[in-house]
């Protein structure tokens, strides 16, 4: 990457990890403090953007593919988020809601974030070998 390029793409990651932060540390916790649920859910939900945002940069940063990569982490980071999201909808659906059983959507939540690094390293991983920055 040239100069220019490599430094906006540091401050869009520091950005991003700032956001990731801020989300998950602050607004969340707070949320659920003041037992605003469903306001605590919105900001969770919203967190997965600068989250998978931060994974995709340091893709495009950090990596160093020596040819056009497959798409396949990305595609499995995709299927397990869709699978995981599923489930855990599933289980509120029969009943077992995150505020009643915390402990049966651990698992799921576990497989959400690391299925958005997933998505996000194998895209930025994939754009940074097309875009051809050495």
């Amino acid at each position: 990457m040239s100069d220019g390029r490599n430094v906006g793409g540091i401050v869009l990651l520091a950005g991003c990890v700032i956001a990731t932060l801020l989300v998950y540390l602050v607004l969340v916790p707070r949320s659920v403090v003041a037992d605003e649920h469903a306001r605590a859910l919105r900001y969770l939900v919203v967190g997965w953007l600068p989250y998978t945002l931060a994974f995709y940069m340091v893709g495009r940063l950090f990596s160093s593919p020596s040819a056009l990569p497959t798409m396949r982490t990305a595609d499995v980071g995709l299927g397990v988020f869709l699978v995981s999201l599923l489930v855990s909808l599933g289980l509120d659906a029969w009943g077992f809601s995150p505020e009643l059983v915390p402990v049966a959507h651990v698992l799921q939540a576990v497989a959400i974030f690391a299925s958005l690094a997933l998505l996000g390293w194998g895209i930025g991983r994939r754009s940074r070998a097309i875009a051809g920055d050495e």
